[in-house]
């Protein structure tokens, strides 16, 4: 396939820079794809700068946020044409074969899937690299069709911050007879928000930050807590159905499962770099739980896309250069973006 310029870290304590990588050659059932956006997810730095239980492979080329248009394709391929809209999400294989592959769930591959960056290939070994470049090549398996005047730029946050909210509070099916707590408002929060107002939810929205109140009525919220507000909390203990917990930061859990009502459940979709702290006597007041959820399924994250085009729901952006990615790295993590930064990849 030949050279494609990107941005990488070379290791974790240095900025990205321009770096050029080298693309797998066209198989069969692979997609060429020219990458026109690329959101920038908080993972993206956790992986940058190897702060995930040293996890990290360098050199990294970042980003599970992709939007493109197919430029090629492999001789076997039957989903995609040239010219087609598409994206790619967090992973592009899994093994295809074990229970959940066959079940709908190939998002919790036995295998373990491979991840869009910082994974290695089943068979090659050879190192993935994200959507911080020119160009990326895709099993056709792994890639998600853009329905026509989708716009391109809004719907690539949709491909991570998008699929890990929608599937959780699809998975409970969350409804009008439900009242939905959404912990953070960030580019995750934001997100589960808007899905989780337009499946008809009474949803408050728990944050520490009273300038979001208003943004956040605006996106659907029904009621807004400031949880260092005593008489905002006070008003919301015992009442949510559920909670969509998209903290990325340790924190007082049992304020949390104060505000679940009897049986009530946390989703949570946020990754502290620490491990949470959780009392049993959270758990069994009330029998109260707690769940993880991670991304979804390919599936899954095609019918997110046409739901969000069907009902018009878009992450809010702020689109840069990619000359600017190190800066944006900087003011997400000081929570300075409202609320998910794209590159526009033309600027590569």
């Amino acid at each position: 396939m030949g050279k494609v310029k990107s941005y990488a870290a070379l290791q974790s304590d240095t900025p990205l820079e321009s770096y050029d990588i080298e693309r797998r050659k066209l198989n069969p059932e692979d997609v060429n794809i020219e990458i026109l956006y690329c959101g920038v997810c908080h993972s993206d730095i956790h992986m940058a700068r190897n702060e995930w239980n040293n996890s990290s492979i360098y050199p990294m080329v970042p980003g599970h946020e992709i939007i493109g248009v197919v430029k090629e394709v492999g001789r076997g391929v039957t989903k995609f044409k040239m010219g087609d809209a598409v994206g790619v999400g967090v992973y592009v294989d899994s093994c295809e074969k074990c229970g959940n592959c066959n079940s709908g769930k190939d998002h919790y591959c036995e295998r373990g899937i491979v991840l869009t960056y910082n994974s290695y290939e089943y068979d090659s070994k050879k190192i993935t690299y994200g959507g911080y470049s020119k160009s990326i090549v895709v099993k056709e398996n792994y890639v998600i069709n853009l329905p026509k005047e989708m716009n391109m730029e809004k719907a690539a946050p949709l491909l991570c911050a998008g699929i890990t909210t929608y599937s959780p509070l699809r998975h409970f099916d969350i409804n009008s007879t439900h009242k939905v707590g959404i912990a953070g408002l960030g580019g995750l929060g934001h997100m589960g928000l808007k899905f989780a107002s337009s499946f008809g939810a009474e949803v408050v929205v728990f944050s520490t930050s009273d300038s979001k109140k208003q943004e956040a009525l605006d996106m659907g919220a029904k009621h807004f807590v400031n949880i260092k507000n005593p008489k905002d909390v006070a008003n919301h203990v015992n009442s949510c159905d559920y909670i969509l917990d998209t903290v990325s930061a340790n924190r007082d859990m049992a304020q949390v499962f104060s505000f679940l009502k009897t049986d009530g459940l946390i989703m949570i979709v946020g990754l502290p770099m620490e491990p949470l702290s959780i009392s049993s006597f959270s758990l069994i007041d009330k029998r109260k739980g707690i769940v993880g959820s991670s991304i979804g399924s390919i599936g899954e994250t095609q019918e997110m896309i046409d739901y969000c085009h069907e009902k018009n729901i878009y992450p809010e952006i702020e689109v840069i250069p990619i000359t600017k990615i190190n800066e944006a790295f900087e003011r997400t993590i000081n929570k300075d973006v409202r609320y998910r930064f794209v590159i526009d990849m033309s600027s590569l």
